[in-house]
């Protein structure tokens, strides 16, 4: 063999191991980029809807991404268009893409801080509270607060549910069903009634179901925190002495709160909830109480001996208390003469 067809063996062989080279480093590169290396510039937030693809999280992760190509080409070698998961995922700036591919496929999901508060006093607020924090549809968490069946395995009905409710931030998995939002519930709800809350309760001649329904009614009346054991105390005197509790909340409750006022023909509406013209505390609770109420209730003010209360003509939250019903109506009249020069 001459030696020009020997170097020209030689050199065809040094191209050859010079493109294996290449393309042993190339691979060697993807690998380290895809297996080793952050592949994000932040830390990314995202919701995985039932029904969407790999390419619509692609669309949302590929413009965080420092390597796109990368990133698709970790998606479609560890198939997650069919493994992936719903979900909610919390792509940190250190993850891998080969790391974000497992995460969606095995549903390696961050919690959300579900929040109940506010004014809960339709089960179609309660609903849309919990429907737009979760993957849930608020006709699925209306249906379930009136499932009978369902509730009674959690000791509730669908006219008590409301107190098994318990305003608080929840860390929960977005994805979680109707069924395991209920059972955060009613472990709060277990975890509030101690073994001392139910003495309390107990010592005033309540149960917690009774508790939580006087609660309620005092929710319905004040927003004023230093009010609430005042009022729970009235409230707590009146059933001691037999009297009517005569709530206009649980009236407001009877027409669903669609009245802006409620008026004296109104008191006379047909319901066991009306507390006007039935003794006692009405069937079920008339909206969510908070903890707060609840243990107003729980160590009611009732030392003074207060009756009655009226709205102050200060119109700041706060309420004038009496223990006769004369005094009462003083000071419902002053409130009275304030609302008319006030809204004339």
């Amino acid at each position: 063999m001459s030696g020009k067809k020997k170097n020209s063996n030689l050199k065809w062989l040094l191209c050859v191991v010079a493109i294996c080279a290449a393309l042993v480093l190339i691979s060697c590169w993807k690998w380290l980029q895809d297996n080793k290396l952050s592949n994000f510039k932040e830390t990314t937030e995202i919701y995985v809807r039932p029904g969407m693809t790999s390419a619509d999280v692609l669309a949302m992760l590929a413009p965080k991404a420092k390597n796109a190509d990368g990133l698709e080409r970790c998606f479609r070698e560890h198939q997650v268009d069919e493994y992936l998961k719903p979900g909610h995922y919390v792509i940190d700036r250190g993850n891998t893409s080969v790391y974000v591919a497992r995460m969606l496929n095995n549903g390696w999901q961050t919690p959300v801080k579900l929040t109940i508060s506010g004014a809960l006093r339709r089960k179609g607020e309660i609903a849309a509270r919990i429907a737009m924090q979760m993957m849930v549809d608020s006709a699925s968490v209306a249906d379930a607060l009136n499932d009978a069946k369902l509730l009674e395995s959690y000791g509730f009905t669908p006219q008590t549910v409301w107190a098994m409710i318990i305003p608080d931030t929840y860390q929960m998995y977005w994805d979680a069903s109707v069924k395991e939002i209920l059972d955060r519930q009613k472990k709060a709800y277990d975890a509030f009634w101690t073994k001392e809350n139910k003495a309390k309760a107990k010592s005033l001649g309540l149960s917690p179901m009774q508790v939580s329904i006087l609660a309620s009614i005092v929710k319905g009346e004040s927003n004023y925190k230093p009010d609430f054991a005042k009022l729970a105390g009235v409230y707590v005197n009146r059933l001691r002495k037999g009297m009517k509790l005569q709530s206009c909340p649980t009236v407001a409750f009877v027409f669903d709160y669609s009245k802006n006022r409620i008026l004296n023909a109104d008191l006379k509406v047909k319901s066991p909830y009306n507390t006007y013209i039935h003794e006692g505390l009405p069937p079920g609770p008339i909206c969510v109480p908070d903890k707060s109420y609840l243990e107003a209730v729980l160590e009611p003010d009732t030392k003074d001996g207060y009756l009655f209360f009226a709205a102050s003509p200060s119109f700041d939250g706060t309420h004038r208390f009496a223990k006769t019903f004369k005094e009462h109506s003083r000071n419902g009249r002053e409130y009275q003469r304030a609302f008319e020069l006030r809204y004339k």
